[in-house]
Formats: structure tokens, C-alpha cells, sequence
């Protein structure tokens, strides 16, 4: 069951930084560190933080990034070292909210903002790079801890120590681990993200065409009548 309350321990931002990755040049902010203060949270962005990607990372469905602590200290478990706050690229470490088993529209009010969940996170290779281990990305996938983006909705400050508040929750069952689980094992169930308003136009697209190459392919498999 799902916690509707909890509270921001880190706010983390970080500026694109360039590095080279199998020889070739590349660039990520991936790198992210926790802020001190209010930290203004307006249009696509935190106040300092940025992206290098706008295709892949940042823009209106994913403006803020939120990763619990208790997912990373599972995950120091697994690996065997300890994490900082944002060492997942994470602008909002929290506890005691589900971020995984939040509800994909739900809304969560934090300081003076309003954030609304959109999506959980796919794993690129800069995970792997900020991790150190090239296979971490399938492993953070295969773990289904994703983590969830948020939208502003209202824009305002927020910081560490604010509490975390679910102030609506729409009427389905559908969580962002259930997006990342549909995607990556269960695409049978693809039909679910196309009757949910809140989701984003790319996992719309994602799943409205699955279903008709799907369909496609269930229709060329069918058995002739006579």
C-alpha cells in the first residue's frame, strides 16, 4: 500500500559536463549534488539544474527527477558500496513516500510547488558511466526501481526538509512501475496506458503503436475459414 506522506532529504541539481565514453566525446549532467535553501522549481527545470538531452531527459513530462532512499540503500545491498544523495541523477532524494507505486496523474505538494507524477525512468548508458558499471542499466530496468519524473504543475520553491504531501490521487491503479513492468515484461497489458489521461504523449505513442503492430500481427497469425 502506497505511503501518501513523506519528505524531500536532498535536493540535488547539476550543470552538463563533458567526458569521454569508448573513445568518443559525450556530455551528461547526470552528475548531481545536493543545494542548500529554496530552490525555485519553474517552466522545465529546477533552478540551476539542467540536462544534455532535452530529448531523452528533461522538457514538460519530465522537468524533476524523485529517487528514494529506500531504494538506494537497497541497491548499496546489492552493490556492496555506499551512494550519496543524487548519485542517480536524482533532484529529489525522499522518504517515506512510494515513488515507484505512485499513481501515474497523482499529485504531490512539496514547499510552495505542486508536482504531478508522469513517468518512471528508463535507464540510458549514462547510468552506467554515473555508476561506473556498463551493465547497471539493465540491472536498475530488471530491479523495477525506477523512480518517477514529475511535472510542474504549479511552480514555486521547494528544499530539503519540506514534506511531501499527496494531495490528489486519480481515479486508477496504474504506477509507474507498472509503466516500466508493462514495457519491459507484461506488453500484453499496453492497453492500459492508453486509457489513462495523465500519461505522456511519448508512452501513448509508445503503446498506441505497439498495440497495432500487435493487432497486425495477430491478424496475419489468424487461421483461415472456409
Amino acid at each position: 500500500m502506497a505511503t501518501h506522506r513523506g519528505r524531500v532529504l536532498s535536493v540535488n541539481i547539476g550543470q552538463v559536463r563533458a567526458f569521454e565514453y569508448n573513445g568518443r566525446f559525450a556530455k551528461s549532467a547526470i552528475w548531481k549534488a545536493p543545494v542548500a535553501g529554496r530552490i525555485a522549481a519553474r517552466g522545465v527545470n529546477l533552478e540551476g539544474d539542467d540536462q544534455a538531452d532535452r530529448k531523452a531527459h528533461g522538457g514538460p513530462d519530465k522537468p524533476v527527477y524523485a529517487y528514494a532512499v529506500e531504494d538506494i540503500r537497497w541497491w548499496e545491498q546489492e552493490i556492496g558500496r555506499s551512494l550519496e544523495y543524487g548519485g542517480f541523477g536524482e533532484n529529489l532524494t525522499t522518504q517515506g513516500i512510494e515513488v515507484n507505486d505512485a499513481l501515474v496523474g497523482e499529485r504531490w505538494e512539496i514547499g510552495t510547488t505542486v508536482l504531478e507524477v508522469s513517468e518512471p525512468r528508463v535507464p540510458c548508458w549514462r547510468l552506467g558511466v554515473r555508476m561506473n558499471d556498463p551493465m547497471f542499466p539493465r540491472r536498475f530496468t530488471e530491479a523495477l526501481r525506477p523512480g518517477t519524473y514529475l511535472r510542474i504543475i504549479v511552480e514555486g520553491d521547494l528544499g530539503a526538509g519540506d514534506e511531501i504531501r499527496v494531495i490528489d490521487r486519480p481515479d486508477h491503479d496504474l504506477t509507474v512501475r507498472d509503466v516500466l513492468r508493462i514495457y519491459t515484461r507484461d506488453r500484453d497489458e499496453a492497453e492500459r496506458l492508453v486509457a489513462i489521461p495523465q500519461i505522456s504523449e511519448s508512452w501513448r505513442g509508445w503503446a498506441e503503436n505497439w498495440l497495432q503492430k500487435s493487432k497486425g500481427r495477430r491478424d496475419s497469425a489468424a487461421p483461415g475459414c472456409c
